[in-house]
Parts: structure tokens; sequence; C-alpha cells
């Protein structure tokens, strides 16, 4: 059913860093579906989640806004955003708005229907088909929007890529036929060795599992499981000819560390694997086809190019700005600003050649307090120049500092990257840390018993007669 104004449906990818789809190159054919997709519409090469994780990020995204906008750093932060979210705006337009995949603020904010589904599990209830449950929920509700006489926004939280990776056959084994007990194969050691996480790691990874390209063969194969379901959602809205009258945008919050930079299969650590993510957008006879374009671009940019096409003036000035002038050839964003409230504390400023990043506290990995990579010549950020080059450090300090400043005088506030000390998880009042040792015997990261902590408070909420 057309209405007279364009339908959002937005896909978020939770937890989908880029490189690893075939979108855009990925050696393996993870996201066909999505490939296909993407060739009618509109992909970002170079798109970033500059305040990270889920929180912050999805924040950024619905928003608009920096990390001073949003008064959001933290992914334990409960809101409310400081500023309108894209739902609150649409609603006021008269749109009807629903998400699933989420059901607590401050992500919910704006949204009149809320709905979830179960994304969490463990090895001994292996597969978490989390697309397919995704579905039991979404179709549904695709179905009652589409006849609702109303113009609507959903957004669909994908969490196939989101540990734990334990994807249904075939996509359990599509990309590895290798021995994952190889006693010769020492690759899990120092993963099942690192205390800070290694509680959550046994819940979910395959016991006795030493090769670590298994564990990241169930990353590409939730990868590409989500992809066929994906497809089907697509299928479905176009059943509902929905396609003419609907953009699309699909996203990831963040990438994933995997086997890189120490962190592993996670996502955080401010380097390109957990902060480039895919974007596209796509709405034929409005948007371009085929198109894809280079240069940096943000999260903050997403509100301001729908509404755009939606033809809504914001109701206040966004951070962020419209892509559909870089889509004519507009210069992109140059620099910015990168943000993390994780498992840790830290701050940094990319431009196209360098990364800088400085942790405002102790980490419980033992990293140095400053970090510098060539982004040119070392992308896989894998020598830090901080001692080598302390002049570019200090400009690339000087620049951050700066910038700061004037977000802090032009909003009134001050960085909540300052304030805002719930980067430890489930350790209240524990930071900041003093050394990285306290930290790395304080933290124990288990999300499986935060995730039954949410499913019941859920439950006491509906008991007290909350929907």
């Amino acid at each position: 059913m057309h209405t007279t104004r364009p339908n959002v449906l937005m896909i978020a990818l939770d937890s989908l860093r880029a490189d690893h789809m075939s979108l855009f190159g990925y050696g393996r054919l993870t996201t066909p579906h999505i490939d296909r997709f993407a060739r009618a519409g509109v992909v970002f090469e170079d798109a970033f989640s500059p305040h990270i994780p889920t929180t912050p990020a999805f924040a950024n995204l619905l928003t608009g806004r920096d990390c001073f906008g949003t008064g959001i750093v933290s992914l334990r932060d409960e809101g409310p955003i400081r500023a309108r979210t894209l739902a609150q705006v649409l609603v006021a337009e008269g749109y009807a708005t629903s998400c699933v995949g989420f059901r607590a603020p401050p992500v919910t904010q704006g949204f009149e229907t809320c709905l979830d589904y179960a994304a969490w599990g463990s090895w001994a209830e292996r597969p978490i088909p989390k697309a397919e449950r995704l579905a039991e929920v979404a179709v549904p509700e695709l179905r009652r929007l589409a006849g609702c006489g109303r113009p609507f926004f959903l957004m669909l939280r994908y969490m196939d890529a989101h540990s734990p990776y334990l994807p249904p056959p075939p996509f359990d084994r599509i990309f590895y036929g290798g021995n994952e007990f190889d006693p010769a194969n020492k690759s899990m050691e120092a993963v099942l060795a690192f205390k800070p996480m290694r509680d959550y790691f046994g819940i979910w990874m395959r016991p006795g599992v030493t090769d670590k390209d298994y564990v990241i063969a169930q990353y590409d194969g939730a990868i590409a499981y989500m992809d066929a379901c994906v497809g089907n959602i697509l299928a479905l809205a176009s059943a509902l000819d929905l396609d003419g009258n609907t953009l699309f945008v699909l996203f990831a919050d963040h990438g994933e560390s995997l086997y890189e930079h120490g962190c592993y299969f996670d996502h955080h650590g401010l380097y390109e694997c957990t902060l480039r993510v895919p974007l596209v957008f796509r709405m034929p006879g409005r948007l371009p086809a085929r198109l894809r374009l280079r240069g940096n671009c943000l999260l903050e940019d997403v509100a301001p190019t729908v509404l755009d096409v939606l033809g809504v003036r914001a109701e206040a000035a966004l951070d962020g700005q419209s892509l559909l002038p870089q889509m004519k050839g507009r210069l992109p964003t140059a620099e910015f600003y990168i943000t993390e409230c994780t498992w840790m504390r830290k701050h940094g400023w990319r431009t196209p050649e360098w990364k800088l990043i400085h942790a405002l506290e102790p980490d419980f990995h033992f990293k140095p307090e400053v970090e510098l990579y060539n982004l040119i010549e070392d992308p896989q950020e894998s020598e830090n120049l901080a001692l080598k080059e302390p002049e570019v450090a200090a400009f690339l300090e000087k620049r951050m500092a700066d910038w700061i400043a004037r977000r802090e005088d032009e909003t009134g506030v001050a960085n909540p990257m300052w304030a805002d000390l719930r980067s430890h998880g489930l350790q209240d009042g524990q930071g900041p840390f003093l050394s990285s040792q306290q930290a790395y015997d304080a933290l124990r990261v288990n999300p499986m018993r935060l995730g039954q902590a949410v499913r019941t408070l859920f439950e006491r909420l509906r008991a007290l007669g909350y929907a």
C-alpha cells in the first residue's frame, strides 16, 4: 500500500564489520543478498561509527548529533538522549514508528512500538537462529505497518554477527573444513586464558577448540545466515508493494575485533575493524542506483539524510550532514572525534592519514596510554608510532583538544567522556582504575548474565502492567 509520504525501513546489523562482507570485497561470499540489494542503491565505502559501542552508536545515528549532542557515550547509559530522535521527529509528522530488537531506553526513545526477540544463548543451546527469531516478530509487524494507512518508520536490529556466533547448519561449517581440535594449533590459547573474557567465551565457544579460524568461520557463517534472512525480509517488502515508496537504510552500529589487536572476539578498541561499518541507502527513483562512493562519512549523517529524502526539516541544527550532496560530489568528512566506553574508556582523533588513541584510564589489555597509527602506510594498525612520531601525536592531541573545547563552548556542557565512568560493565563503583592490572583483576565480562538480568527486568515490568 502506498502512502503519500515515503516509508523508512532501517536494517541494523549489529557488530558487522564491513571488511567481512562480500559487498566490500571479502574473499568469502558472506552477503550475496545484501550485495544484490545494494546494487540498486548507494554504497558508502568509508562509513564510520565514531562513538562505540551499541548505545552511543545508535544514539548518534538516530539523532544526527555527536556525543556532545546526545550525552551518550557508554554502553550502559540509560539516557534519556538529550536530542530528539528520528522516531520522535517522524511521529510528529504522522508516522507510525516501530522497533524490533530493543525494548529498553535510550535507543527506544520515540518509538511507539518496541518488540524484542531472543538473541542470546550458549553452546549447549546451539544453534541460535537469531535472524529467524527476529523474523517471527518482524514479519507480522511489517505486514501491520504496511496496511496501517500511515507512513511508517521500522527499524530491525539483527544480532547474528554479535557473539555468541552459533549459526544453524549448514552455515556453521560452510566456511571451515579444518580440524578445530588440532592439538598443534595454539592460536586459541591466549584467547581462552584472557581472564576478563574467558568465562563468557566458555559459555558459547566450542569446548576444546584450538583453532581461531574456526571461531572466525562461525562469525562469517552467522553473517551468511543473517544475509539469507535479510533477503527474505526484503522479498516480503517487495511482495507488500513497498519498494517504490520506501527508503531502505542498511548499516551496522560498529564492527567486531575478532582476533585482532588482542581484543578477542568482541567490539572494543578504537581500531578500524571496529569503527568501519557498512552503510547503504536505497530508494528506486529517488536515489541513484549502482553508485559506490569513497570518502569518509559518519553514522550521524544518517538521520539528516533520511530527513532530507523525506522532505522533513529538522527542528534544531544537527551535527551530521545530509549525504545527498555527497552523492553529487560533495567533499567528505576529513577528520573526526572517536570515543569508546565499553570495557575501557578511551577517545581519539582520526584523519585520513593518522589515528590517535588516548586512554583516559588504564585498560585491561595493558595497552599504552597513547597510540598513534599511520593509516596509509599501516592500515592494519600494527605499529604504534607514538614514541617515534611525538610531534604528530602532539599535533593531533591539540586538534582534538581544540575541537572538544569548541564543542563544550557551543553546547554549554562538559565532554561526557570526562564524567561517564560506566565503562566497566558490571563493576559499579570500581572505576576509574588506577592500573591495567587492577582492571584485569577486577573485570569479568559475562553478557549472558546481563542478558538474563534484562529479561528478568522486562518480566517484572510486564507483571506491573507495562507493555
